[in-house]
């Protein structure tokens, strides 16, 4: 549960990184989308990518020069039509970025493989542009597309360096493998093997949709954070520090002036988006203490209903809440995924070598990310 759903800041992708550094590809850029989607007619002047996906691929580049327009194709096509990617899905991808210099030369982008980094990115096709999700919609997982990217023009690169930002020669190519989907309205497979009761809350939920949460009458919350597997996953477990996602659903115990426990927040009333984000607490993440501590250990493809007492949620009292829901909160999560992040940066290096002190690394951290806390 974010501290402020609204403001999390997830990780930039490298297919942000590119089409940022690219601006909009002009019109006249664009390759017509038949010769993206027809695996018959892929563009000759495609680099040559090969090897399996799910392994870093190998990748030849043509001795032309780099095109000067947008193109891009599907060179692997996954098996199984049951499994197409949608334009509204989350989407697990390992990515790769090269930069092709010159006729057949060009080199991958130091940092930019999820391959490398052990991390896939994570990219919700309702936010990628047309020109990304055209070729990849549709395509079933386990696909592997190519993306070329024109050098930039004199103008655009004399803007990137009086904003600070790379401004590379040759053209930007990607390298997309879909490994993972998750739809909106997804949760985890099997029935609940327990509904809760007793002391604890009820849960029922029925299909894809929204559970219900019923807080037992006339009895006091418990004092201690309390973790319900109402279905057991059968998935790798849940570590800290990694990105989850999940479908949640949250109340308070104590009910409302009309003896009411109305849902405060929920995936569900986001059409059933699922939510992503780091499973980490405090100043370095945008989660409550409760979530951390009770889904890390947990299994990927669990239902759990989690019990968090104010002092592990958002404050005991309105005045500690600040705005938040108060005192005991009641969730019910369902974990549909959990991937690993990127490690964290290299120190940077001051002139003779030196590292940078930590006290300077913070403060340019601290500088570069938007806060989620309250």
């Amino acid at each position: 549960m974010h501290r402020r759903a609204a403001a999390l800041a997830v990780p930039m992708t490298a297919i942000a990184l590119v089409v940022s550094s690219c601006a909009s590809i002009p019109e006249e850029w664009r390759t017509p989308a038949f010769l993206r989607m027809n695996d018959d007619a892929l563009d000759s002047r495609l680099p040559e990518v090969t090897g399996e996906v799910g392994e870093e691929p190998e990748i030849t580049f043509p001795d032309i020069e780099p095109p000067d327009e947008e193109i891009s194709g599907v060179v692997s096509k996954g098996s199984g039509e049951d499994a197409l990617v949608g334009a509204d899905d989350l989407v697990v991808a390992n990515v790769v970025q090269y930069q092709w210099t010159a006729p057949g030369e060009g080199e991958k982008i130091e940092g930019q493989s999820s391959y490398e980094n052990g991390a896939p990115d994570l990219v919700r096709m309702e936010q990628m542009p047309d020109y990304i999700t055209e070729t990849l919609v549709s395509q079933p997982l386990n696909s592997r597309a190519v993306y070329v990217f024109p050098p930039l023009t004199p103008e655009e690169r004399e803007q990137a360096e009086a904003m600070g930002q790379p401004a590379p020669e040759g053209a930007s190519v990607l390298v997309i493998d879909m490994v993972d989907r998750f739809s909106k309205g997804a949760v985890v497979p099997g029935e609940q093997t327990t509904n809760g009761g007793g002391d604890l809350p009820t849960v029922t939920q029925d299909g894809h949709s929204q559970p219900e949460i019923e807080i037992p009458e006339d009895t006091e919350a418990p004092e201690d954070l309390e973790v319900v597997p109402l279905i057991e996953g059968d998935g790798a477990e849940v570590e800290e520090g990694q990105q989850i996602i999940a479908q949640y659903t949250g109340v308070r115990w104590e009910a409302d002036e009309n003896g009411d426990h109305p849902v405060f927040d929920s995936s569900w009333s986001r059409g059933g988006d699922p939510l992503d984000a780091t499973l980490v607490s405090g100043e370095q993440g945008g989660l409550i203490e409760g979530w951390v501590e009770g889904m890390a250990g947990q299994k990927v493809g669990s239902r759990l209903m989690l019990v968090v007492p104010g002092d592990m949620a958002y404050g005991e009292t309105t005045e500690e809440a600040q705005g938040s829901p108060a005192g005991t909160l009641v969730f019910v999560v369902d974990i549909l995924g959990a991937y690993d992040n990127p490690p964290p940066p290299e120190p940077a290096k001051e002139e003779g070598g030196e590292e940078a002190s930590d006290e300077e690394g913070a403060a340019e951290d601290g500088a570069d990310e938007e806060s989620t806390e309250e």
